[in-house]
């Protein structure tokens, strides 16, 4: 099994390390290769993705990714700038599923922007198609308004598009996923405005009926975004376009306590995966070892199910944080009175530990 470990860029290099130390607390066999990415990439190579880092990713099995971004470098033109570095993975291995799932935790229920009755329980799985839509759509740029109230100005303009093919095949991952789950779709659009999601809504409708034992329903954004916090339990999994996603599923981060505990994985169709926590670089507080790294850790977790066909290990993972947590411990973004604070490495020891206690535990059973 080789993984492919992209660190990035401000706290992305923290996270990573934790999580790369809960995968060898495994005893699996991997192979680890580390690359840069993104602004350390820019900075070493003149580019956010190097070939050689490209080509190792098109080799791995899975990619562990940490994050990348800094304000320093919003000067640099567009196609040199870090982010580009995860839209050009996306692109080139094809990675069109991501899955976003919010689970609040019991011992985060009072961590949580909602009242506690709300949110306790919690499970949604948001399915967010991940190569289409305004962020890869053609054409884009700028130019002099030909048109509009303001001819002759100066505009920036970009292009929502979707094909019958790329809808289909995102909805027949979430009908798939929901059939492992509550049997329950709601997929998100914006039919009654723009023509893009009317094809939406429809190929979405037509590839449902051969899911009969699945429920399906449609919601607009605004209205999903609403209810997310009004009623976010009502929510199994949610299907939705690229932009769409990426909003929706920050704002579900905060149900859950905190977006330092939404992992995500992003796989193309021979299951490769790209594994990554949710949350951004966080430049203000890279270097302090204040980062929660269990986003990336129960992304470890993921990429053990989806891609490396390693359920069991996933399921130690996931359990040895429900213990880290039952134990009170806390980084900064999830802490409250009555919990112990702890640091990056702390947290990421505090797994490792759990995980090797439930190892000795199966030796002498």
């Amino acid at each position: 099994m080789k993984i492919a470990v992209l660190p990035g860029d401000g706290i992305g290099t923290e996270i990573v390390a934790e999580a790369v130390k809960v995968l060898r607390a495994l005893d699996l066999r991997f192979e680890m290769e580390t690359a840069p990415v993104g602004g350390a990439a820019y900075e070493a190579q003149g580019h956010p993705l190097p070939e050689a880092t490209l080509q190792l990713a098109r080799q791995a099995d899975a990619i562990l990714f940490g994050a990348v971004g800094d304000w320093k470098y919003d000067k640099l033109e567009r196609q040199l700038r870090p982010e580009q570095a995860i839209l050009g993975l996306r692109k080139h291995l094809g990675l069109f599923a991501n899955f976003r799932p919010a689970i609040c935790y019991e011992q985060l229920t009072h961590a949580s922007s909602l009242k506690p009755e709300l949110v306790a329980g919690l499970d949604i799985l948001i399915i967010r198609e991940l190569t289409g839509d305004i962020y890869f759509g053609q054409p884009r740029g700028r130019r002099q308004a030909p048109d509009g109230h303001f001819p002759g100005a100066e505009e920036a303009f970009d292009t929502m598009r979707y094909t019958r093919p790329e809808i289909e095949r995102i909805a027949h991952v979430a009908f798939q996923a929901a059939r492992k789950r509550s049997r329950r779709v709601t997929s998100v659009d914006k039919a009654n405005v723009l023509e893009t999601f009317q094809l939406w809504k429809d190929v979405v409708t037509e590839v449902g009926k051969r899911y009969p034992d699945v429920a399906l329903d449609h919601i607009y954004v605004d209205n999903a975004a609403m209810q997310l916090v009004k009623a976010p339990k009502k929510f199994d999994v949610v299907v939705t376009g690229n932009m769409f996603g990426d909003i929706l599923s920050d704002e579900a981060a905060m149900l859950t306590g905190s977006i330092g505990m939404l992992p995500s994985a992003s796989l193309n169709a021979g299951n490769q995966g790209l594994y990554e926590p949710s949350h951004g670089s966080a430049p203000d507080i890279a270097g302090q070892g204040v980062a929660n790294p269990l986003a990336t850790i129960l992304s470890a977790a993921m990429m053990l199910r989806y891609s490396l066909n390693q359920p069991e290990a996933a399921d130690r993972i996931e359990s040895a944080v429900q213990h880290v947590l039952a134990q009170g411990l806390r980084t900064a973004d999830i802490w409250s009175q009555g919990t112990t604070k702890v640091g990056t490495r702390q947290m990421g020891d505090a797994v490792v530990a759990a995980i090797t206690s439930t190892k000795k535990t199966i030796t002498k059973g």
